[in-house]
């Protein structure tokens, strides 16, 4: 775990949702978080792994400040089960990290019969985003603005949105549909943003690297034969969280919004991902998909 006393004295006592953070980069994003001496919730979809994740965290940090809330973020009642448990017990959010996800090997379906990587990857993003979005604002201040933070991928480069086929009806091709998720991911981020100024709350979003966790294991018959070896060649669940703990907490980033980050600098996403256009069309239906 790496702590920066500065950074340290940067997010002490304030309170971050972490979603995604039973194991891998939400893990390691939210111990290294709870080290600085931050409130930390801890968003789970499996109780006992999100228990001893949190129970983990305050035996390695002494931050009793750390806490979880259990939601399947798949489906929309999930995320607003989620947005109002959060709601019922905090009155502030400075520091929110939309980080969990995954990709299928085949296509599956969530409850609101949406394709699955679409659900969990970016309508979760989306709607848990809006349902704490007054928060957020209200938590930000002129010396210290709230974070959002999506962790994206750079898979997105090679992707497109198909509004012709957003749920991979017609064709599912894993990577497309992970890619598109993500490079939504991104859209979203950018929309945002714009959607942001004039208040104190940022938007960001990052690639962590590929990094070795039980993503790598659940993609595919191929990928799972050769995980041993391709684990090799990846990046550890520590080194991928650091883009999104210098989001989270750097005070270089204070006042920087509507960015995409790789290796915690600003990197220039694909040529797609900044078409206007396409960001709204992502928007209004990506508000009719969650009936918001």
């Amino acid at each position: 775990m790496q702590t920066n006393l500065g950074q340290a004295n940067l997010v002490e006592n304030k309170i971050c949702l972490v979603t995604g953070a039973s194991n891998g980069i939400g893990y390691e994003a939210a111990l290294n978080l709870a080290g600085m001496g931050t409130k930390v919730i801890l968003a789970g979809r499996d109780e006992r792994r999100t228990s001893l994740a949190t129970q983990k965290i305050i035996g390695q940090t002494g931050n009793e400040n750390v806490s979880y809330l259990i939601a399947d973020l798949s489906n929309s009642a999930g995320v607003r089960q989620l947005a109002k448990s959060f709601l019922d017990k905090f009155h502030k959010l400075d520091i929110l990290i939309n980080n969990a996800g995954a990709m299928t090997g085949y296509r599956q379906v969530s409850a609101d019969g949406f394709e699955m990587n679409w659900g969990l990857n970016h309508l979760n993003y989306f709607l848990l985003t809006h349902e704490l979005l007054d928060l957020l604002k209200a938590s930000g201040t002129k010396n210290s603005n709230a974070r959002i933070i999506n962790v994206a991928s750079m898979a997105h480069k090679r992707a497109t949105i198909n509004f012709d086929d957003l749920q991979s009806e017609k064709s599912f091709k894993k990577w497309q549909a992970y890619g598109q998720s993500k490079l939504a991911n991104i859209m979203f981020t950018y929309a945002l943003a714009k959607r942001l100024e004039g208040y104190n709350v940022t938007a960001n979003c990052l690639h962590p690297g590929v990094v070795a966790t039980g993503f790598v294991d659940n993609i595919g018959k191929i990928e799972n034969l050769l995980s041993p070896i391709i684990k090799l060649f990846l990046t550890s669940p520590q080194k991928g969280a650091q883009t999104t703990i210098h989001l989270a907490v750097s005070p270089e980033v204070e006042n920087i919004s509507g960015v995409y980050f790789s290796n915690s600098k600003p990197k220039q996403s694909s040529k797609l991902s900044h078409n206007e256009a396409a960001q709204e069309r992502l928007w209004e239906i990506s508000k009719d998909h969650v009936k918001i």
